[in-house]
């Protein structure tokens, strides 16, 4: 169940982003959004594997790593003002609530 929770964390989360990255500078949105939508959507498809796999905890792990990608890709659209403090602040709270559950997966294969 926790997975499928994940699953739908993950999707909301790129649902919320798309329109965020639409506000880039038209030049960002093909560079720095096009990082941050790729990498989640990647660390989707890994989540994804997970569940199909024995090896959860593996894929999992490299799960985390995406994850950490998207933090920094955020904080660096944040830190060069394509976003607001308030939608950053909305945007890492989505994280960390996917973080809490993939670090709960990730002990419980462990």
């Amino acid at each position: 169940m926790q997975k499928l929770i994940l699953f739908r964390k993950i999707y909301d989360l790129i649902l919320w982003i798309y329109p965020c990255i639409n506000n880039f500078p038209e030049n960002q949105r093909f560079v720095l959004g096009q990082q941050i939508l790729n990498t989640l959507i990647n660390f989707l498809k890994i989540v994804i594997e997970a569940n199909s796999y024995k090896d959860k905890k593996r894929f999992l792990l490299l799960a985390s790593v995406e994850l950490d990608k998207v933090r920094f890709l955020i904080r660096l659209a944040k830190d060069l003002r394509f976003t607001t403090i308030r939608r950053y602040g909305m945007t890492t709270d989505k994280i960390n609530e996917i973080g809490k559950l993939l670090g709960g997966l990730i002990k419980k294969f462990s």
